[in-house]
């Protein structure tokens, strides 16, 4: 059998558009799992955003939140290895 192209037809657009779809759905699941969060009381850094919910780019997500009016704060904290993170919070009305 030889490679017939137009068999394919839109092939690559399609699995760019299903990327796309699947990276919008994935940001705003991910900007969701950090506000409820830091909603809850909690702090988070971004290793612990890795480790608890997979998110590699936390200061992207926290970003896009800021930008929708969401009041997250964050503070430069020293973690067990000596380093120097950001940990990112909510003041929580009650």
């Amino acid at each position: 059998m030889t490679w017939q192209p137009e068999l394919w037809g839109n092939y690559s657009t399609n699995v760019a558009e299903a990327d796309e779809a699947e990276e919008r759905h994935s940001k705003h699941t991910q900007r969701w799992l950090v506000q409820t969060h830091l909603e809850s009381g909690r702090t988070l850094t971004a290793l612990e955003a890795l480790d608890k919910y997979g998110i590699n780019r936390l200061a992207a997500r926290i970003n896009e939140l800021r930008n929708a009016g969401v009041p997250v704060q964050s503070r430069m904290v020293t973690v067990a290895s000596g380093k120097r993170v950001a940990e990112y919070y909510m003041e929580v009305r009650r």
